[in-house]
């Protein structure tokens, strides 16, 4: 049996992130990702499952990666069958959560203001490309930010469900 984590995205920066995930863990998970912006839908995650040209002995994780920071999208990511990896208000809030234990809601400038503050792997951070030290750092801090990420409650500002995924590729 072949097992698929289908992860619609929002962006670039859940991509390549989802491509660090390929890379760190040798699981028999095959990651597939799609960025699909504002237009999410049900019927879209349903094409994209389709386009997997699955067979019955394969076994299919839906997964959404959005930012919480767009009420408009909010309201379609809930009408979607899959497992929720939303991150309030942005993914920044998963990045953030591997250098410190954030517990008051934060706005999107905020935080990327204090991600690149707190700790210098961060200071040139730009979205949509991991430094080799940022990848280093993101990989040995990971099990620290899932039991922060685990503390948080999902959906409120500051949270983030992108643990899920992580645990699941461990297991």
């Amino acid at each position: 049996m072949r097992k698929i984590a289908l992860v619609i995205c929002e962006g670039e920066t859940e991509v390549c992130y989802l491509n660090l995930l390929n890379k760190w863990y040798k699981s028999p998970i095959k990651i597939v990702s799609h960025i699909e912006g504002t237009k999410i839908t049900p019927s879209l995650v349903e094409n994209r499952i389709k386009e997997l040209k699955i067979s019955s002995r394969d076994k299919v994780y839906t997964f959404l990666m959005y930012d919480m920071d767009v009420e408009v999208v909010n309201e379609k990511l809930l009408k979607c069958k899959a497992e929720m990896l939303l991150s309030n208000p942005c993914f920044e809030i998963w990045l953030l959560l591997h250098i410190k234990d954030q517990k008051t809601a934060i706005k999107t400038d905020a935080l990327i203001k204090e991600l690149k503050k707190i700790a210098p792997v961060w200071k040139n951070y730009n979205k949509s490309a991991f430094t080799d030290t940022q990848q280093s750092f993101l990989k040995d801090n990971t099990d620290v930010a899932v039991i922060r990420a685990k503390g948080l409650c999902e959906f409120q500002n500051p949270s983030t469900g992108i643990y899920k995924l992580i645990e699941m590729l461990k297991k």
